[in-house]
């Protein structure tokens, strides 16, 4: 069964178009990420399939029901906010039940949910404290508890690691990933950040000033992007964009290439002088200039590279991507 169908979904704020002939599927089960750059409607689009905002246009089906008309509490959605969005004089039980408590489930049930979220999200001994007691990352473990315990047809996430450090957004990832696994629910991440895009989808949809720049597997997008602007949103650090006649004078394509298919190659074509070193541990990045053009090399293992001094790198021509003046692909 399809999860969710938007067909065609459209949404403006007065002269503002922000969503634009948006059509996409869900699976059931499956894991999708909505990424893009800020601005590119990606929360506002969450927002009309959770129903906190009307579609101007355009058809929202979630389980094969149409739900335009349908309030948020009634579309079988739950979210999971950036704010964590907690009740602060609830306790974490009182914050997980009081949604199946408004919904007037027995208490045996409600038991039961929050015992069934609590063991899977590590939140048995904390179940008794407030918010203002726990760490940011319990507190996003709260939040997310909060959804599982509603058995929801689809669940919702904006941007729920924004708020966290390196280290727990990492942790916080996993656990997600796990989660998705155990449940085997269908899921809607909305994030900026490649990275999140890139470790947690099944399926990626690449947004860009409202409209869908390309649906695809992690890999299917980074290998095979239709655009240039696809190409360079996905990968870290980005790609490398070459104007036409820059490497090769017979080119008239805008050549792209990843960081980490340049290597060092004394007889290489670009000749480049260091601007940047970033030591990495198990990588090494190298910011470079090449005539006006900066570069970047992402390099495996640790190199004695200096500011200044001039290096020359090489790719193999298989590796490169070309681009159309209009940015589409062309190989």
């Amino acid at each position: 069964m399809t999860a969710l169908k938007l067909a065609n979904v459209n949404k403006s704020f007065g002269e503002v178009h922000v969503l634009k002939d948006i059509s996409l599927e869900v699976e059931e089960g499956e894991f999708v990420v909505f990424v893009g750059p800020s601005g590119c409607g990606k929360s506002t689009l969450l927002r009309v399939i959770a129903g906190l905002e009307d579609a101007s246009s355009g058809e929202v089906h979630i389980a094969g029901d149409m739900v335009n008309l349908t309030s948020p509490s009634k579309r079988g959605i739950a979210m999971v906010f950036q704010s964590y969005a907690l009740y602060p004089h609830l306790n974490v039980r009182g914050n997980m039940t009081l949604a199946l408590k408004q919904e007037r489930q027995p208490k045996s049930v409600i038991e039961e949910r929050v015992r069934k979220a609590s063991d899977m999200l590590d939140l048995a001994p904390y179940l008794d404290r407030f918010p203002s007691e726990l760490s940011g990352g319990q507190r996003q473990r709260v939040a997310i508890g909060r959804a599982i315990v509603r058995e929801p047809k689809l669940f919702l996430f904006d941007e729920p690691l924004s708020n966290l450090d390196a280290a727990l957004r990492m942790n916080t990832r996993i656990e997600i990933a796990n989660l998705h696994r155990q449940l085997g629910a269908s899921m809607i991440y909305v994030t900026h950040d490649q990275t999140e895009a890139m470790t947690l989808a099944d399926k990626i949809v690449v947004l860009r000033d409202g409209r869908v720049e390309q649906i695809g597997s992690p890999m299917e997008l980074y290998n095979n992007p239709i655009n240039q602007f696809v190409a360079g949103f996905l990968g870290s650090p980005s790609m490398n964009f070459f104007p036409a006649g820059l490497i090769d004078a017979g080119d008239r394509h805008i050549m792209g290439i990843r960081p980490e298919d340049l290597f060092i190659d004394e007889h290489g074509k670009l000749e480049t002088t260091v601007s940047h070193v970033e030591h990495l541990g198990g990588d090494t990045n190298v910011i470079a200039q090449f005539g006006q053009q900066q570069i970047t090399a992402r390099l495996f293992g640790q190199h004695a590279v200096a500011e200044g001094e001039t290096i020359r790198f090489s790719f193999n021509p298989e590796s490169a991507y070309s681009f159309g003046e209009n940015g589409m692909r062309v190989n």
